[in-house]
């Protein structure tokens, strides 16, 4: 299999990682494609070219995030859905679906980028903390504390705000 059939029959992983993480689906698309640069120009061939697509897609994503230069638009209206239908009815499914994909992206917003990264990789796709933190390049204890701090807030239990003021134990 050539290194295009291998990607395209990742793409939709790819991109569900992307939008998932970004939340917006022209980001999620910019994001693919770099990670598709990236793999187009490396020279070695990966042990596992889905645990490499990953792990580049999720760093892409992060860094979309986390730059100063991305304005990120806020929806006006509910985003396209990727859920599927699973009514009869497609006008209900499509309010259903518009209506969930809204919420989700609503509380992930909440999120840091490290966070909401860890969430996705772990909560939506399964991810094991080693996976995710080569993905991320951070450790698997902080993968699993960030896990932890995303599900607090995916709960409600706490805000960010709150988080922040919080006192901090010292490290050994």
């Amino acid at each position: 299999m050539t290194r295009d059939e291998e990607f395209e029959q990742l793409r939709p992983l790819m991109f569900a990682i992307a939008y998932r993480i970004l939340g917006s689906v022209a980001e999620a698309e910019d994001a693919v494609e770099e990670a598709w640069q990236r793999f187009e120009s490396s020279p070695q061939e990966p042990k596992s070219v889905q645990a490499l697509l990953s792990a580049v897609v999720t760093r892409v994503s992060i860094d979309a995030l986390e730059s100063e230069r991305v304005q990120r638009e806020r929806y006006a209206a509910a985003p396209r859905s990727l859920l599927t239908d699973p009514y009869a009815d497609p006008a209900r499914s499509a309010n259903l679906a518009d209506s969930l994909s809204m919420a989700a992206m609503v509380l992930l917003e909440q999120l840091s980028p490290a966070e909401r990264a860890v969430f996705v990789l772990r909560d939506v796709f399964g991810a094991g903390f080693a996976e995710i933190a080569t993905a991320v390049g951070r450790s698997e204890a902080d993968c699993r504390q960030l896990a932890v701090r995303a599900r607090r807030h995916m709960d409600g239990r706490s805000s960010r705000a709150e988080e922040a003021s919080r006192p901090r134990s010292p490290r050994a």
